[in-house]
């Protein structure tokens, strides 16, 4: 399988302004989700802030600064992080995330060992496709979620995203996410949209303060419950590696390699987690960034680390982006997501997959299905319940279908075409 398909990515800009106004774009796309992961598990969100930006820089120092990709908060570990946090204390789960963190370095040994060609052998283009379209539509319920709070904001968000992105230029047709997100703030302002609490905690909140760090500790009941979590978001890592790499037009998995990628991630999540943070994880909006403005430097993405760094250490600006109405955030959502599930489309094309197989057809239908449908799969481990569901289950499927299933024969002017089909 090769992740090259495009020519060579357009050079992001060289002055330093548009650098940092590109940067803010990526730490505003996401943060909405970083920041309402430690709210729903109990955490600090600008510790979460901080904890991605740390993360985010060492995950590009581990990998050598070639991979444009943004860590934020993990969705995979709210449920046993909550029910932790709840139980044995905010610091039994940093403990806990810390262990799921080290399994990323067991992940990284293991791919190191038995090499990567054999990993790529069951994610050929006929299961990344799809997998990548549930990555995409599989978060387009939030999306369309934070939306449907105000749907004409969320409109009046997305027309000067799409506006900026078609008709803008210069710097303008590079940040139409920051645009669309501007233009609906200052809409939700005039019209009385930013509540009178979000505007007075913005008034009160002072411009600068460290976040409210915590020391881990260790619990073994806390590890059990939350390390068991990293199998899936193994499968979750490989996917988002796979699509960040179709949109830059890279092959990461070989270079700088999965198994750097993977020890590059756990590394990155047990910092978050030793700052108190949640659990750091790939994320889906910044490669949605990506494709959209086409600035693929991954300078970018650690100057973006830099501001979310930043947001934690001042309270005031942090203020200001949690104020943003749900249907400010849900217009810009519709487009990113929307992004990453035409990138799988366009695996699924440019891999020429061969529908007149209905073994292809059935490996893409069980995992758009299964993917997209809501199915959950619980397996007990270690006295604890881990889920497979959303992108994790769809891989598995798809994984186990494609390697299961027969190829088919068909005949082609006389002469049969055989042989496995692995696209």
């Amino acid at each position: 399988m090769t992740q090259t398909a495009d020519p060579a990515p357009p050079s992001a800009p060289t002055r330093p302004e548009r650098r940092l106004v590109l940067g803010l774009q990526h730490s505003i796309a996401m943060f909405g989700a970083t920041v309402l992961v430690p709210i729903l598990v109990g955490l600090s969100p600008s510790v979460a802030l901080f904890g991605a930006g740390v993360a985010t820089l060492i995950f590009h120092l581990l990998t050598g600064g070639r991979v444009p990709i943004f860590l934020g908060s993990s969705f995979a570990f709210i449920a046993p992080t909550t029910l932790v946090v709840r139980e044995f204390g905010p610091g039994a789960a940093a403990g806990g995330l810390i262990a799921a963190g080290a399994m990323y370095l067991l992940f990284s040994g293991l791919v190191k060992w038995f090499g990567t060609n054999r990993l790529l052998q069951v994610f050929p283009p006929v299961v990344t496709g799809p997998v990548i379209i549930v990555i995409g539509l599989g978060l387009s319920n939030v999306a369309v979620g934070q939306a449907k709070t105000n749907w004409w904001l969320a409109l009046a968000t997305l027309l000067a995203a799409v506006v900026a992105s078609v008709f803008g230029r210069g710097l303008f047709r590079m940040i139409p996410i920051l645009v669309g997100v501007v233009v609906g703030y200052l809409v939700a302002l005039a019209a009385g949209q930013v509540t009178p609490d979000a505007l007075a905690a913005i008034r009160a909140a002072p411009p600068l303060g460290l976040p409210d760090f915590h020391a881990p500790t260790l619990d073994w009941r806390a590890v059990a419950i939350i390390a068991p979590v990293a199998v899936v978001t193994f499968i979750e890592h490989v996917g988002d590696v796979i699509v960040n790499g179709r949109v830059v037009g890279q092959n990461f998995l070989q270079n700088p390699g999965l198994s750097r990628t993977l020890f590059a991630d756990g590394i990155a999540n047990m910092s978050s987690a030793a700052l108190g943070g949640p659990a750091a994880t790939t994320y889906a909006e910044n490669t949605g960034v990506l494709a959209l403005t086409r600035v693929y430097d991954p300078a970018v993405l650690r100057i973006g680390a830099v501001f979310a760094i930043l947001f934690g250490c001042s309270p005031k600006l942090a203020a200001v982006l949690q104020s943003l109405p749900a249907g400010v955030l849900g217009g810009v959502s519709i487009l990113l997501f929307g992004m990453i599930a035409s990138v799988g489309i366009r695996t699924l094309a440019e891999a020429r997959i061969d529908f007149a197989h209905s073994r292809n057809l059935i490996v893409v239908s069980l995992i758009l299905v299964l993917g997209l449908g809501g199915a959950a799969f619980p397996i007990a481990v270690g006295g604890t319940t881990l889920t497979l569901s959303g992108m994790a289950l769809a891989a598995v499927v798809g994984i186990v279908a494609n390697l299961v299933l027969p190829a088919q024969r068909r005949e082609v002017d006389g002469a049969e075409e055989g042989g496995r089909v692995l696209h």
